[in-house]
């Protein structure tokens, strides 16, 4: 006699079931369909405000990633509010969660925080932009790329180089590229026997004729100081910043040719020992 009423009531639960599996099953699908979108929409969306940033014209290439990869996220963080909903949980809930798990992440990565911090200064305040060489600290190289976490350089010798935002920001910034020109300066000694006058000529003479230096910012020679073994004499000259360096080995060994023609010499370090012979008694 039961028989009817177990089946109806299996029947309806069965039914039942099958109700809710269905319905989570389409938004697991809904859910997984959400994120692909996502996905491929933010990444489509870096890839085209990378490309329209570059064609604006004297656009800083330093801030296109940090802007294509702040749309990027953006849009991810919206596709997973979406992906939650879908799921029946409420915006209200979805803020709250994230506060919470923002003041927890925070608490936990102080020193992430700080370095993405320092990157939104450097890359609003641009001490220096990609290309330019820099020394900060202990660190030197060609900026190549500045995130929100780290800054990637290319040193002098070629080698890679990642250094976290925080530790720039916080040091002395050397920008060498930053200004146009440079100015040279080369201390040479002479011996204490020779004609500083002339000296200062050979110098002055070697620069003027020199088509990189930039005659307008003046050539100027003096005697900087006097060392234990040779009278040292200073050029000041003032070039284009792309110069600098091949006019810096240039003129050294101009000058020491051009005082070996002349008879000047570039002494040694030396010193000079008297020694003092008691009288016998």
């Amino acid at each position: 006699m039961d028989s009817p009423i177990i089946d109806a009531q299996t029947v309806a639960a069965v039914a039942q079931f099958t109700e809710i599996g269905t319905q989570y099953l389409l938004n697991i699908v809904a859910a997984i369909a959400i994120l692909i979108a996502g996905l491929i929409v933010s990444n489509w969306a870096q890839r085209r405000v990378v490309a329209t940033l570059a064609r604006i014209p004297n656009f800083d290439d330093t801030l296109e990633p940090f802007i294509a990869k702040l749309v990027k996220y953006s849009i991810l963080i919206l596709v997973l509010v979406a992906v939650l909903a879908r799921f029946g949980v409420q915006t209200t809930s979805i803020i709250a969660i994230l506060g919470a798990a923002g003041l927890a992440i925070g608490l936990a990565l102080q020193g992430m925080l700080a370095n993405i911090a320092a990157g939104v200064m450097l890359l609003f305040l641009r001490p220096f932009k990609i290309g330019d060489y820099i020394e900060a600290g202990d660190i030197g190289g060609e900026i190549t790329e500045i995130g929100l976490f780290t800054t990637e350089l290319k040193d002098a010798d070629g080698i890679f180089v990642v250094a976290p935002n925080n530790k720039i920001w916080s040091s002395t910034i050397i920008n060498y590229t930053r200004n146009p020109i440079r100015r040279v300066k080369i201390l040479i000694g002479i011996g204490y026997d020779d004609d500083i006058d002339q000296a200062c000529r050979i110098l002055e003479n070697i620069a003027r004729v020199d088509e990189r230096v930039l005659l307008d910012h003046g050539v100027t020679t003096f005697v900087a100081s006097l060392g234990d073994s040779a009278v040292n004499i200073e050029l000041r000259v003032w070039v284009n910043r792309s110069d600098y360096g091949n006019t810096l080995r240039d003129f050294t060994k101009q000058f020491k040719l051009a005082f070996d023609k002349a008879g000047i010499s570039i002494p040694y370090p030396q010193r000079d020992i008297h020694i003092f012979e008691e009288p016998e008694d």
